[in-house]
């Protein structure tokens, strides 16, 4: 009995003392505080390490580092550390004991240490992984598939396994992280029908849970970026839980949601003006570098001058703390914003200049283009700037970047143009897309001018690149054969080598590919015919069927774009009364949720087609919502502030003459006085030879007005009267207006007082208007809706409108002064003779 005992005792001691040991290394790394401390546990037991005790080192390593800021991490130091190399070594050598949970752990740590992609480590932690992928749970899933984006493998066909797994198992997934980092992850392999289930699935799961983790909505909104899929709903839903957050978000939240947002053009007042009140709130604080760029690159252009001039206080404060890359953004903001803060933008410069060396090719044509825009002055910085530019383009063969350079460096000033850099342009061309293909149409378009070689003929090389671009421009539009893809290469296209070269091949190639119009892409493809002001029958036509068919499938909000090209070209397609019909029944019920200033733009679109919805109208003109729109008027691009005030002023015009049952009160009085008194105005050369020769066919000079300014501040060319009997009137006092040696008008005084002198009985005015290409759809002669709107508000005013199209002023048929007297008098009197 006594020998039993004392076997049981000296077991007991052996296990516990093998529990001691272990338990003395797991407690010695959970003691730890720093990286030193965890790789001295390592070194000192490396024999006794287990599976578990690496695992536990390395996520410990990398904990220590994710808590600090991103400035003050020391992940190359812990990369460098002698028993590093040790700890990866026996993670190397415990793969196949490692569980699926620590397996996919032990990689995203490792990764976020910095350790190479092609270490052997990680080479051997991926392989494993990918053998029991089809049994990893969704958590360990959507981390591995992080790993692999890390790794630049989003197109691996490991991605494309996991892609398909998140399809067979989409509606199981039941957690917004999981399915949202998935989203991310295999964004650029989804098809458009799993693109659609993953939003659909993910549209479901925001709703239960916790708003206040915004990561999440973060990610969704970064899938429809990375798609390039701005689906309203999703936006809109992701903007309203995301709203409360904001005023416990960051600066670098809010900077990358905001950049988002303006990605896929998304724009809400609401979470504008809760970011503009945060950011606010956070100029002070703000003192570390990092914080404050994001915080000024986002505010910067919605900000008042009065918060500007504190950015820019502080920005100057801080300048001489920023890195490479914050100065740069920095500069771009500044940029946006048109500072002409000289001491800060030297600043700026001083610090960019000194990190000249460190910055990528896509950097260095990004300050060289906002130092020029921002009227720098500096020869020699731009002398150097252009030497890099140049080396950089000789030895770069990557599309995008070459167009970039290239179009950068047409913005310099030079009297002659290296071959090298037509030779490296030629060499890209053929996988340019129609968008690149524009942007070196700039180019060569500076180049000519600024060629001093030969100032009356264009050099054969700028001749044969021309040739180039539109043989490889009309390829491309001929062998299309999906229209997403043109729509998409056709967004941001403009400029005159595009409406002379390639518009009409791109009227052919969408009508060739009408059977893919669908409810998904007709306001792009809407937008695409009003912005390049091409009129197409056929096109139009099919467009409008479908919007009648499918309106309750496209978002309120995109309404507006499809309608646009009906009423800016004045096309009525066959079904016309319908078509308006069914969008204005579309928008009604969602009057209340549009952004104030599209709303605005959205009814005056309507008016210019000559539809007047009473419900619209009545919500643009009251009180709470222009309240509204002047709140947003302040955070909105001064580009689109300005334009959306003048469309608020002509649809009160609008109102006014041509709604007068609604008694909406003319209040624009003030600011078309404004206008009137900043404007620029001018007549034409063509204006004033239309003026001489009115004087002579009218008897006299006082007997015809130019620039005549109407009730309601219509500016019309020429302004006459004719008595009951046809003759010319003469008026009581000579024109006011001044005309410069360069065409500049300037009003006088009394202009306003004099042009509603009260006419005899019989008399009739006459409003004479000269309309130059701007006012016809893209080679034709058809007239754009707001011409006809102008004619039929005229009307309203008493005037008789005569119109003077362009083709007709300058056809062959008018080259003689007595020629152009016959046609003016058949235009004057023509109606009354009949």
């Amino acid at each position: 009995m006594f020998r039993l005992r004392c076997v049981n005792s000296c077991l007991r001691r052996l296990l516990h003392g093998r529990t001691v040991n272990r338990d003395q290394v797991m407690g010695q790394l959970q003691v730890c505080s720093v990286e030193d401390e965890v790789l001295d546990v390592v070194g000192k037991n490396k024999a006794k390490l287990t599976v578990k005790h690496v695992g536990s080192a390395v996520e410990m390593l990398w904990r220590f580092q994710k808590g600090k800021p991103q400035m003050l991490r020391t992940v190359e130091l812990v990369k460098n550390h002698p028993q590093f190399l040790t700890l990866r070594v026996l993670a190397e050598n415990k793969i196949a004991l490692m569980d699926d949970v620590m397996l996919v752990d032990m990689l995203y740590s490792f990764l976020r240490l910095n350790v190479d992609h092609h270490d052997s480590l990680i080479q051997q932690l991926v392989s494993e992984a990918w053998q029991r992928i089809d049994r990893f749970s969704m958590t360990s899933l959507s981390k591995f598939a992080i790993c692999l984006g890390d790794q630049q493998l989003q197109h691996s066909p490991l991605m494309g396994h996991i892609t398909s797994i998140v399809a067979q198992k989409l509606s199981s997934i039941n957690d917004a992280r999981h399915l949202t980092t998935l989203m991310i992850s295999i964004s650029s392999l989804v098809s458009p029908r799993l693109r659609d289930a993953l939003i659909s699935r993910a549209y479901c799961l925001l709703d239960t849970m916790d708003p206040s983790y915004y990561n999440n909505l973060r990610r969704v909104v970064q899938f429809l970026r990375h798609v390039k899929y701005s689906h309203h709903p999703m936006l809109e839903k992701c903007n309203k839980l995301l709203l409360p957050s904001i005023p416990s978000m960051n600066p670098e939240n809010i900077s990358m949601i905001m950049g988002l947002y303006q990605s896929l053009q998304f724009n809400n007042c609401d979470f504008r003006l809760a970011v503009k009140q945060r950011l606010t709130e956070l100029i002070e604080p703000s003192t570390e570098p990092f914080s404050f760029t994001k915080l000024f690159v986002t505010l910067a252009p919605m900000a008042n001058p009065e918060i500007r001039e504190r950015l820019e206080n502080a920005a100057f404060v801080l300048a001489g703390d920023l890195n490479a890359q914050q100065a740069l953004a920095i500069a771009e903001a500044l940029e946006e914003i048109h500072c002409r803060n000289f001491g800060l933008i030297n600043k700026i410069a001083s610090v960019i200049q000194r990190n000249l060396h460190i910055y990528k090719p896509i950097e260095v044509a990004k300050i060289t283009q906002v130092l020029f825009l921002l009227h720098y002055h500096n020869p020699e910085l731009f002398t150097k700037l252009r030497n890099i530019l140049v080396k950089f383009l000789h030895r770069n063969f990557v599309p995008n970047e070459v167009i970039m350079l290239t179009r950068v460096l047409s913005m310099l000033p030079c009297t002659r143009l290296e071959e090298g850099v037509i030779s490296r342009v030629e060499a890209v061309v053929n996988q340019c897309s129609l968008n690149y293909l524009n942007t070196i149409s700039f180019a060569i378009a500076k180049w000519v001018r600024n060629d001093s070689s030969n100032r009356h003929n264009t050099p054969s090389k700028y001749v044969h690149l021309l040739q180039t671009l539109n043989h490889c421009g009309q390829k491309r539009l001929q062998t299309a054969d999906r229209l997403d893809i043109v729509l998409e290469d056709l967004k941001y296209i403009s400029g005159d080598w595009f409406d002379e070269m390639l518009l009409e091949q791109t009227t052919i190639t969408l009508q060739r590919m009408m059977d893919q119009i669908h409810w998904t892409n007709v306001p792009e493809l809407a937008f695409f015919l009003s912005r390049t002001h091409n009129l197409c029958p056929p096109l139009m036509d099919h467009i409008a069927n479908v919007a009648i068919k499918d309106i309750d499938k496209i978002h309120h909000s995109a309404i507006y774009a499809t309608l646009l090209p009906f009423s800016h070209l004045n096309y009525d397609p066959p079904r016309a009364e319908e078509f308006y019909d069914v969008c204005i029944r579309r928008i009604t019920p969602h009057i209340s949720s549009f952004e104030p200033h599209l709303l605005v733009h959205l009814a005056y679109t309507l008016v210019v087609a000559d539809c007047f919805p009473e419900e619209l109208v009545r919500e643009i003109f009251s009180i709470d919502f222009l309240g509204k729109l002047d709140a947003q008027l302040e955070i909105l691009p001064d580009s689109l502030n300005l334009r959306t005030r003048l469309r608020l002023m002509q649809l009160n015009r609008a109102m006014c003459l041509e709604c007068p049952e609604f008694q909406i009160p003319w209040f624009h009085e003030h600011y078309c006085q404004q206008l009137q008194n900043t404007g620029n105005f001018s007549v034409s050369p063509m204006q004033q030879k239309i003026h001489r020769i009115l004087g002579e066919v009218l008897g006299g000079i006082n007997c015809v007005r130019v620039a005549v300014v109407t009730p309601y501040f219509y500016t019309i060319g020429f302004e006459c009267i004719l008595d009951k009997n046809l003759q010319p009137l003469p008026y009581s006092e000579p024109s006011t207006l001044q005309i410069s040696d360069k065409g500049k008008v300037h009003w006088g005084t009394s202009t306003l007082a004099n042009i509603r002198d009260e006419l005899p009985p019989g008399a009739q005015r006459i409003a004479v208007d000269f309309l130059d290409s701007r006012f016809f759809c893209k080679h034709s002669h058809h007239k754009k809706g707001e011409v006809l709107m102008r004619k039929r508000h005229l009307e309203i005013l008493g005037y008789r409108t005569v119109q003077i199209p362009h083709f007709e002023w300058n056809s062959m048929e008018l080259s003689t002064l007595d020629a152009w007297k016959n046609y003016l008098k058949k235009k004057i009197y023509g109606e009354f003779s009949r």
